[in-house]
């Protein structure tokens, strides 16, 4: 019996995340961690170490541009800083690498439209890293809202949030406009989980927004107005007790998602009801999404299907939060169709 297909995949910087992204390659079905690589001598070969010990024929390197000449490396994971995510997405399609970038894609519509243009001319596949959407419990709340039990969804509120620690702080060296912050952290998980329950693209935001002297800021709350009187309410912090949750309500009825960033092991909580009487609380299975995402983006690439989240997708994200900033900045509504242009 032949070996199932494996994608062969390369983690272009030694980011903290790779707690999580690391094992998820090495413990997926279909994929193969080949090779690591970082700016900071030696951060390779000991991110490896920590996150995979005992792992083995991975070539570690002290150059990113090292892991790109690399043959084997069919698909990239890219964890960089983000202002540097439109650069090293575009080197990575031109080296021939399909690319897995952690959220966000990039900092403007301009930058996503040149990873684009790039991954055409190269025919490579580029997913935006927002892994929480492969967990089947965002299905199930689909199916919940495709039967009609709450009606036609009015109002999505979204709500993310963990008191910053020490080793976090470089989160808020860079003006928000630079990516720093909360917004690009942990804003844009806020957005894009509202932004799903909703099929047309949103007219108008407004926020408000509290900074540090950096011009990061460190929490924002504000509404996005779908138009015929739904909306969007999302809120996000640095500031505030841990909070990773949505809440969808209807004409009819509600649901709640209890916690969208699931740690290996979390239990899995949806709860719905009904203004007729109905209340529910669901338990799902555990599911690890980090090693969802990795199997969910290697088995598209192999089978040279298109990601589950598109360019279009990022691209309305990225408008929403540059309309978000630039609320929160001019203290007025903007529309969101401007966005376009920064």
């Amino acid at each position: 019996m032949n070996e199932k297909a494996k994608l062969n995949w390369g983690i272009l910087g030694a980011a903290r995340v790779n707690e999580r992204l690391l094992p998820a390659i090495v413990e997926a079905s279909n994929s193969r961690l080949v090779a690591i690589a970082s700016r900071r001598p030696g951060a390779a070969a000991e991110t490896l170490a920590k996150y995979a010990p005992g792992q083995r024929d991975v070539a570690c390197y002290d150059q990113l541009d090292a892991l790109l000449a690399n043959d084997q490396v069919q698909a990239v994971y890219l964890p960089l800083a983000n202002h540097e995510h439109a650069e090293w997405a575009v080197k990575a399609i031109e080296a021939g690498k399909h690319v897995l970038c952690e959220k966000p894609m990039a900092l403007t519509v301009a930058d996503i439209n040149a990873i684009e243009a790039a991954a055409k001319k190269h025919n490579v596949t580029v997913t935006e890293g927002f892994m929480y959407r492969f967990h089947p419990q965002h299905a199930r709340v689909r199916e919940i809202i495709n039967s009609g039990l709450i009606g036609e969804i009015k109002t999505v509120r979204s709500c993310f949030s963990f008191m910053m620690k020490p080793a976090r702080m470089y989160r808020l060296a860079l003006d928000v406009n630079q990516g720093g912050g909360a917004m690009w952290d942990i804003g844009c998980y806020a957005i894009h989980t509202a932004r799903m329950w909703f099929e047309n693209d949103p007219v108008a935001v407004t926020a408000l927004a509290n900074y540090v002297q950096s011009g990061a800021d460190t929490a924002m709350s504000g509404v996005i107005d779908y138009g015929e009187g739904r909306y969007v309410h999302f809120d996000f912090s640095f500031e505030r007790a841990r909070r990773a949750e949505y809440e969808i309500i209807g004409t009819l009825g509600g649901i709640k998602c209890h916690n969208v960033w699931q740690l290996p092991g979390d239990v899995p909580v949806i709860s719905y009801w009904t203004e007729s009487g109905l209340q529910t609380e669901e338990r799902l299975p555990a599911h690890n999404h980090f090693r969802l995402e990795i199997e969910g983006v290697s088995q598209r690439i192999l089978d040279g299907k298109p990601p589950l989240l598109s360019f279009a997708d990022a691209k309305s994200n990225c408008r929403v939060i540059q309309a978000a900033i630039k609320s929160a900045e001019e203290g007025r509504l903007v529309s969101v169709a401007d966005m376009d242009i920064r």
